[in-house]
């Protein structure tokens, strides 16, 4: 690998909505979107960089949405930690095709599907090479996959965190709303709990800053983005503690 090809970063955790998943459809998981996605991560994966991903359940079902329906909160989560191991399992079949070697751990334990979450065997599974990804949550209801995903970073001391979305990254106000929006390219994660941006949840955020954890909030629908900001390119919005 030449100088030019060396990533700047070492362990990362990919954030993906389940709704990334979704492509045009309404419901489950467009195989081409998963293929791409795939394809993106087994790239960064063959130049040596150790990668966890957590995975939200959004394109199967929501906890919040179904609470609104009538749902007891605490079954409603637990309902949605259950449709993050669905997505968990398709990408793990998907990066295999690739060729990838993939381990998926939850924090619920379902022996027959997945291994259950322990730090150390975790940490093991990346020293060897293997794309991780980490599916029910925290395992407890009332925390969101954001948290989840922070929590999972700070356990595994990881360098950044890439949340990725369907936008170019923060906005000052929502872009879908106001074509007048304007991303902002860095901020701290006291700015973004202080204005109430849209990019993690408050807990998430605050876990990252109490653990100095940086975040790139990018577009995921961009073919290649993952690499590049692996390779340093500034892509998206930075979140860290101090601006440079």
């Amino acid at each position: 690998m030449s100088e030019e090809e060396k990533p700047i970063f070492h362990r990362v955790l990919l954030k993906l909505s389940g709704q990334v998943f979704l492509g045009e459809q309404q419901f489950g998981i467009d195989p081409q979107v998963m293929s791409s996605i795939s394809s993106d991560i087994a790239e960064i994966n063959k130049l040596g960089v150790q990668i966890t991903i957590v995975i939200g359940g959004g394109n199967f079902l929501r906890g919040i949405t179904e609470q609104e329906k009538g749902v007891n909160r605490v079954i409603a989560d637990y309902m949605g930690m259950l449709a993050t191991v669905i997505n968990s399992l398709a990408l793990q079949d998907s990066l295999e095709k690739l060729g990838v070697i993939t381990r998926v751990l939850t924090a619920i334990e379902m022996h027959e599907l997945a291994e259950p979450y322990i730090r150390r065997r975790a940490i093991r599974h990346l020293e060897k090479g293997r794309v991780v990804i980490f599916a029910g949550g925290t395992g407890n209801p009332f925390f969101s996959t954001d948290t989840a995903a922070a929590l999972r970073a700070a356990e595994m001391s990881v360098d950044l965190i890439m949340k990725a979305t369907k936008v170019d990254g923060i906005y000052d106000c929502d872009p879908e709303k106001n074509e007048d929006a304007q991303l902002i390219n860095e901020l701290t994660h006291f700015d973004v709990l202080q204005k109430g941006l849209k990019a993690m949840d408050a807990t998430a955020v605050s876990l990252c800053m109490d653990n100095d954890i940086p975040i790139v909030v990018f577009n995921m629908t961009s073919k290649g983005n993952i690499k590049r900001i692996i390779m340093g390119e500034k892509i998206g919005t930075l979140v860290r503690e101090k601006r440079s």
